[in-house]
């Protein structure tokens, strides 16, 4: 066997070995999800027999039934998740690509020292900015309202880095090229750079939207009125006095997983573009 069928049946034996981690590494990545789909379809002496049953002997569909048919509480916090995340998931990305634009693109004093100071703002926990905005909120008089999860959630420094580092990989002859021919910066930017921009745009608009969709403490604090409650709040009805409905929730929690994969299999071909190839043909 000469040396080339060697180095060729090596490739194929890393390849294989490779691929067979990477699958039990999927599997045991999602195992989690595959016990709360299992879960929504077992009866309640069911949920935690051992060894687990995977597949359920006598599935039960009436737990999803029961979650959208008792009473309205869970559509209503369904449409209410869906209504902050939608806006957000299309205000946060275009604000933080006109903040970016800047950034990258117009030339002003102090703008590395401003962006620098911008990015500090990262390193702040979440949590200590909470006594301010209630503070603010209540103020503002927006305190009890979906405006309080929407406006903050507008503006975030982390879309506008990785927006921002994409506009610098832009060369600046196009943007050169197109003031030579007559063009401002709001035409540049919406006719040049965000057609360029779909991959990064999608990428960072999935990545909100899963972000406002799984929000649990900003929900929790700013939000009084049940009628205002998204999905992570109304996972508290299923918290019994006597324990937890574990179906009931583990239903609840596969609906909730539906727009997160929709979002994703919707924006999956620009992620993938951006990573096949480059946005800037040379």
């Amino acid at each position: 066997m000469d040396t080339r069928n060697i180095r060729i049946i090596r490739e194929r034996v890393i390849k294989s070995f490779n691929t067979i981690i990477m699958t039990l590494a999927s599997l045991l990545l999602l195992s989690p999800m595959i016990w709360m789909i299992s879960t929504s379809f077992k009866k309640p002496k069911d949920v935690f027999t051992y060894p687990i049953q995977w597949i359920p002997h006598d599935p039960v569909w009436t737990n999803h039934f029961k979650v959208w048919m008792t009473g309205d509480e869970f559509a209503l916090f369904y449409f209410n998740s869906l209504k902050i995340s939608i806006i957000l998931m299309i205000g946060a990305p275009l604000l933080a690509a006109f903040a970016a634009y800047g950034f990258s693109r117009i030339p002003f004093k102090g703008r590395d020292g401003i962006f620098l100071l911008y990015l500090c703002l990262m390193m702040i926990p979440p949590q200590v900015l909470f006594v301010p905005k209630f503070i603010m909120f209540d103020w503002m008089k927006i305190y009890n309202t979906h405006w309080a999860l929407i406006l903050p959630g507008l503006f975030t420094v982390f879309g506008v880095f990785m927006i921002r580092q994409f506009f610098m990989s832009i060369p600046h002859e196009i943007s050169e090229a197109a003031f030579i021919d007559g063009a401002g910066h709001f035409r540049i930017f919406f006719q040049l750079f965000l057609p360029l921009s779909k991959p990064v745009l999608a990428t960072f608009a999935i990545i909100d939207f899963t972000w406002t969709w799984n929000d649990y403490e900003n929900a929790l604090i700013f939000l009084l009125d049940k009628k205002l409650f998204t999905v992570p709040l109304g996972m508290q009805n299923f918290m019994l006095e006597a324990g937890v409905d574990y179906n009931m929730m583990m239903a609840a929690a596969t609906a909730g997983v539906v727009p997160l994969l929709i979002v994703f299999f919707l924006g999956q071909k620009y992620i993938i573009q951006g990573f096949s190839s480059s946005a800037v043909k040379g």
